[in-house]
């Protein structure tokens, strides 16, 4: 099976299989409003726990951390061990179901994706080198 990523406003596909939110708020940019875009419809299972602290957040968009400090950060948040559990679990239900690992960031064919998603992805897949790994 295979661990995906994709925009949580992307349309649901057949094969995402259980469509988990790594977001830490469902809301507008003004971190208040609610996403209209974003429903319970829209995923299966809301893991806030794996998304960027919100201070991280604010330093990469607000006050410009730089992308390769963001991914230092944002990996050294993961080695939490209650996280470490999480992406284990994670690991082990992609070797028998498809996930797909969903935030707002969009995808644009032919870049290189600078979102936590593709990360997480990333530590998963270190964690359990058998699954195999689709990252939009």
């Amino acid at each position: 099976m295979t661990l995906r990523t994709k925009c949580i406003t992307e349309p649901i596909e057949s094969d995402d299989g259980l469509r988990i939110s790594v977001m830490s708020r469902h809301t507008l940019s003004n971190g208040i409003t609610p996403d209209p875009r974003i429903t319970k419809q829209t995923y299966d299972m809301w893991l806030p726990e794996l998304a960027p602290s919100p201070k991280l957040v604010g330093d990469y968009y607000k006050r410009g951390l730089p992308w390769d400090e963001y991914c230092i950060t944002y990996n050294e948040q993961l080695n939490d061990k209650r996280k470490i559990i999480l992406m284990r679990n994670l690991g082990n239900i992609a070797l028998e179901n498809n996930i797909t690992l969903m935030c707002i960031e969009p995808y644009e064919d032919g870049k290189i994706l600078l979102c936590h998603r593709r990360l997480l992805a990333n530590r998963i897949q270190e964690i359990n080198s058998d699954i195999s790994t689709y990252i939009r």
